[in-house]
């Protein structure tokens, strides 16, 4: 789809993150978000369903008054939540995360899968509790995470290298070991799904949690 009229290079680097087929819907939704104070920071590149999309690590806009949000289509909201997951406030990334995790869109996926790499318990903690799914063998959302680490196997590895650097740095005090801790927990639920998908063992890179896996970190 060839996007409308010329957008801005912020506006480009957005519309980057999702599949060409959503570039009229996320060009909508950029015209009700603020102006960013800041251009976003370098992308992280991720495939989905055989597509590359650049998705910016953090971005900087404040968030749209509630009337025009909701004014949007399901879509639309969707992709809101997505591009303010990256919000450089964490508040704000809590409130939207916890609004993506019910969805069941493939683009939705690597912004969850790259907070589980990050440094507050809570969102790991909310991304658990809201992919209950992937506790169960065959339901859509294990088939949805395994696909997605099975074609991103690089940026699950640096995930995972991420939330150990986390751990060690400020939760090896409460948690004496990477095995107890709660993102360990999540990424093996995620380790479950690729698992699932793949038929055989997945790289490990990160200390097995504590309940007998024996695998050591590539």
């Amino acid at each position: 789809m060839q996007l409308p009229r010329d957008p801005s290079n912020v506006a480009r680097a957005l519309v980057a993150a999702f599949p060409t087929r959503l570039a009229g819907e996320v060009l909508r939704v950029l015209a009700v978000m603020p102006e960013a104070s800041s251009a976003p920071m370098m992308p992280f590149e991720v495939e989905v369903r055989g597509e590359t999309v650049a998705i910016p690590p953090r971005i900087y806009n404040e968030e749209p008054d509630a009337g025009t949000e909701r004014a949007l289509s399901g879509t639309q909201q969707m992709i809101l939540h997505c591009r303010y997951s990256r919000h450089h406030d964490g508040r704000v990334r809590q409130r939207r995360l916890e609004r993506m995790t019910a969805s069941d869109e493939p683009w939705a996926v690597p912004s969850l899968v790259r907070l589980a790499g990050e440094y507050v318990l809570q969102t790991i903690g909310s991304i658990g509790r809201g992919l209950p799914g992937l506790a169960e063998p065959g339901s859509t959302q294990r088939r949805l995470y395994g696909e997605f680490i099975a074609r991103n196997p690089a940026f699950f590895a640096r995930t995972e290298r991420r939330a150990v650097s986390y751990w060690s740095c400020y939760y090896r005090w409460e948690y004496g070991a990477f095995g107890m801790y709660p993102g360990c927990v999540l990424l093996e639920a995620f380790r479950a799904a690729v698992v699932e998908q793949v038929g055989a063992q997945w790289p490990r890179h990160a200390p097995p949690p504590l309940t007998g896996a024996s695998e050591a970190p590539a």
